[in-house]
């Protein structure tokens, strides 16, 4: 049987008796904003599932409560997303165990869906009929209301089995730690102060170009926050190179060159024209600029620093993918900086083999 929490005495009696360890799970909605409107959070709470409803007046302080207890264990399925929507209802995670990253530590592969690591440890098929429902709509279904149910059923089992596999490889503290990084990502509130690396197409382009395209790509961060849209709806990826490239030389000109953006109106139009033609102030020069493309030389570079990951991997039975991703290879090659995302336990299996490959 699966409860439908829609009030607070309800929520408050559920959560009297939470045990230590609790799977949780949301759905929610990101077509046209750009937070995630929370339509559902599900819980398995001691064997009973619980849908919890936060489109109505349901007071989450007491689910905030127990999910900030560090001595509680909070099960999810490829939490980051879930995070995110769960931090619009202010609800934060002290102590995350997302049986996602535990797959990878427990040797059973990279990225494993819910559905597929449920079958591989339970002989479980669960159905993915539900993927794409509108979860805002009520009442749900009775398709909608089972499929969110077994998003929770199944996570204790998952914890206890990929726990146990974990610790008999040693791996315990990689996961936590992996874990914890999850949780402080979704804590940031702070945009990628230089989201111009995306942009490989701007590589060849001076540096005073650089520095513009950075300006705009981080305007179109603040404004998607604060206009509550998605950023390719005030400004896509292509407008903002060509924009740039060419600046528009009235508000006119920069209307035309932009139909189709469905967010950019008025105001946030002028605000564009405003950062595309004030001039550049000299901290904007101090950026990382783009890395162009590897040549030859720079390939076998990286080649040989993918062997040195594939090594350690194999050695360790762990997908290279967790250890690190090319683009970390092509950053630190590029930057001669340690990226941030290896730090911790990834830096003591690989900085040194790594850093000794670069050239002096």
């Amino acid at each position: 049987m699966t409860d439908w929490i829609t009030r607070d005495e309800a929520l408050q009696g559920l959560l009297e008796r939470a045990p230590a360890t609790l799977g949780l799970d949301t759905e929610f909605m990101r077509t046209n904003t750009f937070l995630p409107r929370l339509a559902l959070v599900q819980a398995d709470v001691g064997g009973q599932v619980a849908l919890l409803d936060p489109t109505g007046t349901l007071n989450p302080a007491p689910l905030a409560r127990v999910l900030a207890d560090p001595a509680r264990t909070i099960v999810m399925h490829s939490a980051s997303e879930d995070l995110e929507a769960l931090a619009t209802w202010s609800c934060s995670i002290a102590n995350l165990f997302d049986t996602q990253v535990a797959a990878a530590f427990a040797g059973l592969g990279a990225g494993l869906g819910y559905q597929k690591l449920v079958f591989e440890l339970t002989g479980i098929s669960l159905p993915k009929t539900e993927t794409r429902s509108d979860w805002l709509q009520r009442p749900l279904s009775t398709q909608q209301i089972e499929y969110a149910a077994q998003d929770v059923q199944y996570l204790p089992a998952l914890h206890d089995e990929l726990r146990q596999r974990v610790e008999r490889r040693g791996l315990g503290a990689w996961l936590a730690a992996d874990c914890a990084r999850l949780l402080a990502k979704a804590g940031e509130r702070e945009a990628d102060p230089q989201p111009q690396l995306a942009l490989r197409g701007a590589a060849d382009w001076p540096r005073e170009r650089q520095a513009l395209l950075r300006r705009v790509l981080r305007w179109r961060d603040e404004a998607a926050r604060r206009h509550d849209r998605p950023r390719s709806w005030l400004l896509d990826d292509a407008h903002a190179l060509d924009l740039v490239a060419r600046v528009p030389a009235s508000a006119q000109e920069l209307a035309d060159r932009t139909r189709g953006l469905r967010a950019l109106r008025s105001a946030p139009r002028a605000e564009l024209l405003a950062a595309l033609q004030a001039p550049l102030q000299a901290g904007e020069l101090d950026f990382i600029p783009i890395a162009p493309p590897p040549d030859a030389r720079e390939r076998k570079l990286i080649a040989a620093m993918k062997e040195v990951v594939a090594a350690q991997a194999q050695r360790l039975d762990l997908p290279e993918s967790l250890l690190c991703s090319r683009r970390h290879l092509e950053a630190l090659l590029a930057t001669r900086r340690w990226p941030a995302a290896l730090e911790g336990w990834r830096r003591d299996l690989l900085h040194d083999a790594l850093i000794g490959l670069l050239p002096s």
